[in-house]
């Protein structure tokens, strides 16, 4: 199946990209824009952001829409969360997105190095918002506490695609254990925004999608991202269907009118595409206005 128009990337900027990469391999460091094949990393990086991606490069799961390696991780760098803030600070981020691999064979998932390394940002930049994209910690909310005591502006957690595909995308994920992940941010009591994302055109439904989408507002999620599935590989889930960007445009309003604070889709959207920009200016103020407002909150 060839790839449409609106698929179609410029070349990023060889120079711009090895400035970056000097940077991260100078701190030993990995992106999720590197690792996942994200097809947004030229432009990103151009920007001078990335999303760093802690607790190795290796994954206990194995999801079969991803790009990341799994297998049996090495042990965590205890300097890490010091050289994320470190990076982020030589960058001059504003907005810091971090995420990881999955975890699962360490007693705490990661929750200790997110809350670290989330400490040491605003340590670094104490002006700076912080997005951290979680996973689902085997559903233990005395782990999701450990992240949010940290102090983090955003938890994102994907529940990524409809659960009639759980099976063959995320086999060894749970859709309503993410759901309830997300569900338990929003019942911290803190001033934290929840955010999720689907990917789409992996064999799903139209009125899968909007149910999935209700769900997640029933989970009072606040952030919503939606964006085209590009398989990495052969070996990977295949691609169903290309979705147009009218119909992504059509979900964009279905969210908003669901009651989404943000909505950001699109066919090159990515969890973390364009994160800072729900920060800037006014849109900050609307976002944070509108979630006291929707969940009677005084904060």
């Amino acid at each position: 199946m060839n790839k449409p128009e609106w698929l179609t990337l410029h070349a990023p900027n060889a120079e711009v990209l090895d400035k970056i990469k000097q940077l991260l391999d100078k701190s030993s460091l990995h992106t999720v824009c590197e690792d996942a094949v994200c097809p947004n990393v030229g432009e990103c990086f151009a920007s001078k952001t990335c999303t760093f991606m802690i607790l190795g490069n290796i994954c206990t799961r194995h999801c079969s829409f991803c790009a990341v390696g799994h297998g049996r991780p090495q042990a965590l760098d205890p300097a890490e969360p010091q050289s994320v803030a470190a990076a982020a600070r030589e960058l001059g981020l504003k907005h810091v997105v971090v995420t990881s691999v999955t975890r699962d064979d360490l007693a705490d998932g990661g929750a200790g190095h997110f809350a670290a390394a989330i400490r040491a940002i605003h340590q670094e930049l104490p002006f700076a918002t912080v997005e951290v994209l979680i996973p689902d910690f085997q559903g233990r909310t005395d782990l999701l506490d450990r992240v949010t005591a940290a102090g983090p502006d955003v938890i994102n957690h994907n529940i990524e695609t409809i659960p009639r595909l759980y099976s063959s995308v995320r086999p060894q994920a749970l859709y309503s254990r993410s759901l309830a992940l997300l569900r338990s941010v929003h019942e911290s009591g803190k001033d934290i925004l929840s955010k999720s994302g689907l990917m789409l055109g992996l064999g799903e439904t139209e009125s899968e999608v909007i149910a999935a989408m209700e769900d997640l507002r029933a989970a009072q999620c606040d952030i919503l991202t939606l964006g085209q599935y590009l398989s990495p590989s052969p070996a990977h889930h295949p691609v169903f269907e290309y979705v147009h960007p009218d119909a992504f445009k059509k979900m964009e309003k279905i969210g908003y009118d669901l009651g989404f604070l943000e909505v950001n889709a699109g066919p090159l959207v990515r969890s973390s595409y364009h994160a800072d920009g729900i920060f800037s200016g006014t849109r900050a103020n609307k976002i944070r206005k509108g979630k006291r407002k929707n969940h009677g909150e005084d904060r």
